[in-house]
């Protein structure tokens, strides 16, 4: 069984969701502690043939604080100015007609708990892409609360039965493949290929948020998209 643990986060890049496709469950990390300017409220999209950082408003944000514990701000008018700018960034795309209603649904989603947020565009996000991995949160499925670090991945991997535990490549030195032999776990990194598509001329901005993707490609070449990328181990 292949497993996958990532902390959630909004509206990811591909990468994200290769990860999601390679394996046969998906844990959504969110009993560890919410980090500020990562990526978990925040992503880019591409406006105007520039990044363009949008962010979810949270309130009282801290590292202190684990991310089932954070709530988004109640005032909404956030959302509407975030629709306003992702339609105007990409109403002339390729699949906006298809793809806006989804990202509006996903915006727009009434629940002010920052991780049931997360899991359901996520969730949402797999289901438009024909991803059928089994995803689960880490708060609502296990008691490892107190456990940090590898010794939380190693005991969640060991709790599912997992035979094979797959990160992104960009944890390649946080984790001992030793370690997880001795669990008769096999560990894996996933190392996404230099992805391109057409953005609409210009210059090719890489590994923005999964809505530029979307809105530039039909579902049948995401999936193509998903599949581009090597496992690897740290030997």
């Amino acid at each position: 069984m292949k497993l996958a643990i990532m902390q959630p986060y909004f509206l990811p890049y591909i990468g994200y969701f290769q990860l999601i496709n390679a394996v046969d469950k998906f844990v959504i990390l969110d009993d560890v502690n919410f980090i500020k300017k990562g990526w978990i409220n925040r992503n880019r999209i591409l406006f105007n043939q520039k990044e363009y950082l949008f962010t979810i408003p949270l309130e009282k944000i801290s590292q202190n604080k684990l991310i089932n514990e954070i709530n988004l701000v109640i005032d909404t008018k956030w959302k509407d100015k975030l629709l306003k700018t992702i339609s105007t960034a990409y109403r002339k795309s390729p699949m906006f007609v298809k793809v806006f209603p989804l990202v509006e649904n996903i915006i727009r989603f009434e629940n002010n708990h920052l991780s049931e947020y997360l899991f359901y565009s996520i969730s949402k996000l797999c289901e438009y892409l024909r991803i059928g991995t089994h995803i689960i949160k880490t708060s609502s499925s296990y008691n490892t609360k107190q456990l940090k670090g590898k010794e939380k991945i190693i005991e969640i991997s060991v709790r599912e039965n997992a035979t094979e535990y797959i990160n992104p490549i960009g944890g390649i030195e946080l984790y001992n493949k030793k370690d997880f032999m001795a669990k008769n776990i096999q560990l894996f990194f996933l190392k996404s290929n230099n992805i391109e598509y057409n953005q609409g001329g210009g210059l090719f901005m890489p590994w923005l948020s999964i809505i530029d993707v979307m809105m530039h490609n039909s579902i049948e070449e995401i999936n193509c998209l998903l599949n581009q990328y090597s496992l690897v181990d740290n030997e």
